[in-house]
Parts: C-alpha cells; structure tokens; sequence
C-alpha cells in the first residue's frame, strides 16, 4: 500500500538525508512540496492523503476541510500544538510526532545549562581568555542537597528527575498522573502548589497542547520561592510571559530557556535585558544521536500507517 499524494508544507528538501527522501518517495506515488502561504495550498490538499509538517506548522480545521482525502499528519518533532487534533480524530485523520527521540539529549543539556548557570562557567571562561585566572569573584553553589522539582513526568522529565538523583538533589515530581514507580526510586511525588514553594530548582517538561497553554501563568509563578532556578527546555507557550519578567525584574527568580527560535523578536527583546535570564538557541534536542533517531522515526511512522499499525499516534 502507498500514499497517493504527500504533500510536505514548508519542506526545502535540507531536512533529510537523500536516504530519507528516497525512502519517502517509494511510499508515496507523488510527493509535492509547497510553502503554507502558497495560493495553491487549497487546490494541492484537495487529492492529498498524507501531509508533513515541521516542528512549531499550524494545521487546523479549515484546512482539513479543504483535504478531503487526507488520512494522514506526520510531524517532524514532537509538538503538535499547532494541529487541531480532536477536529482530525473527528474526520478520522491519524496525527503521528516523534517521541522520545531526545530525551537522553534535552536532559543533559538541562543539567549543561544548570551548571553552567551556579558556576558560572560561561564567565569564568571569558576572564581567563582575558588572561585574568583569579577565583575570587567566584562563589558557586552545588546540586547536591538541592530540592529539584520536575514538572511533567515524561520521557524526559522522568530522565531528568534520574539524573538529578545522580548528583545528589532531593527530586520532587508533578504529573496529571501519579507514577509510582519513579516515587519507588525516591523521587516523591508533590502537588503543583506545593512543589513549586518548595524547590531551589524546576524544571518545566510538559508538551504544549491547550490544556498546558499558560501554565504557568501569574499565580503559580508567584509561588516559586525567591532565588529558584526555573528551566525551560520546552516551548515558552507554556509560561505568561509578562509574569516572568515581572518577577524577573524583580530579580525573585533565574530563568533558563532553549526554544528561543519559536519567540518573536519583541517576546525575546522584553526578556534580553535581565542577567538572571540565560536564553539558547534551541540546542537541547541537537545531538549527533537525537538528530539520526528523529529521522528513522519520522519515516518508520509512515511506513507503521501504512501497515495498519501506526507508531507514535497522538490522537
């Protein structure tokens, strides 16, 4: 069995590998290429049973009503904020992303980011550059001994919450469901609330969908204790951003951030000016290993659909 038509949105053909594209075309009989803002975007969804889409793409109900032979989303990455997805349930469209493929990289870049930032690593390397090797403008703090909450319990929460126990942290988790299995390993469970008052550092891993739009928003980040680190590895749809540099400019807490590439050039200017605010470019999930999984997995979920088991459907 084969697509009769993909039609792959705002693609340049860079992001893959000629294996990839290959591989691709011998699943598909036609495979056309096109910009979202395309004025033939509505005659193209007409005959096409398959649509990719990249990482951040908005695809909702007025476009699926334009594709009426559509059984098929494949997202390169893991968002699907952008997809309507109980409207493609509805027409009984399979929506597919990519799980997991990051998990070992977004972790140890959490914990990169976090030395970097109570040791200052960063400026340490820059004055001895200058030539100037004297420690006595600094005074780092430890991981250890820490209370470390991990909001969102899934692959890479979990994996985070893991290697936080390696460095010694008491590691508190929130999660809509309660995972007894890591509260086996002595991450204890903790309500929003609560985990926010309590811990020194927090990390943020939830997937952005209309439920965690906002989610922290001015309440709860008025919670987090004075002097708390807050990470970010995840979209920044998921925090009021006006709160944030409220308490930023208070200087009440630190923040860290890698998906800078989905902000606005305005969003980005209002959060520059505060030094207890470190922004990435969005390196967390772009390691050697990740990059090769992400790809395998991409086009294994099209060959899974097509077989009549699809992988990673999240809906």
């Amino acid at each position: 069995m084969k697509f009769r038509k993909i039609l792959l949105l705002d693609y340049t053909g860079k992001e893959l590998e000629k294996t990839y594209w290959e591989k691709i075309a011998r699943l598909a009989d036609k495979k056309v290429f096109l910009t979202s803002s395309s004025k033939n975007l509505g005659k193209e969804l007409v005959e096409a049973d398959g649509v990719l889409l990249k990482l951040g793409a908005k695809f909702g109900q007025d476009l699926m009503d334009q594709a009426s032979k559509l059984r098929y989303i494949g997202m390169l990455g893991t968002g699907v904020g952008g997809v309507d997805l109980k409207y493609a349930t509805k027409k009984k469209i399979t929506v597919c992303n990519i799980a997991g493929y990051a998990t070992e990289g977004v972790a140890e870049f959490t914990f990169g980011a976090i030395i970097d930032f109570l040791r200052e690593i960063e400026r340490a390397k820059q004055q001895a550059r200058q030539g100037d090797y004297s420690e006595a403008t600094f005074a780092g703090t430890e991981i250890k001994g820490k209370k470390f909450g991990v909001i969102g319990l899934g692959s890479i929460g979990a994996r985070t919450a893991e290697l936080a126990l390696g460095f010694g942290a008491k590691v508190f988790y929130w999660s809509r469901n309660r995972k007894k299995n890591y509260e086996r390993k002595r991450i204890k469970y903790r309500t929003i609330a609560n985990l926010l008052k309590e811990s020194d550092i927090i990390t943020l891993n939830l997937a952005l969908n209309p439920k965690t739009n906002g989610f922290l928003g001015r309440t709860r980040l008025s919670l987090i204790k004075k002097g708390a680190l807050l990470v970010n590895p995840s979209p920044m749809e998921l925090i009021g951003l006006k709160a944030l540099v409220s308490r930023l400019k208070k200087k009440a807490i630190s923040f860290i951030l890698d998906h800078s590439d989905e902000m606005t050039k305005e969003q980005l200017r209002l959060l520059k000016p505060y030094k207890n605010c470190l922004i990435y470019p969005p390196i967390a999930y772009t390691t050697e290993e990740a990059t090769a999984l992400k790809k395998d997995i991409f086009v294994d979920n099209l060959e899974n659909f097509l077989k009549g088991k699809p992988s990673n459907k999240v809906n």
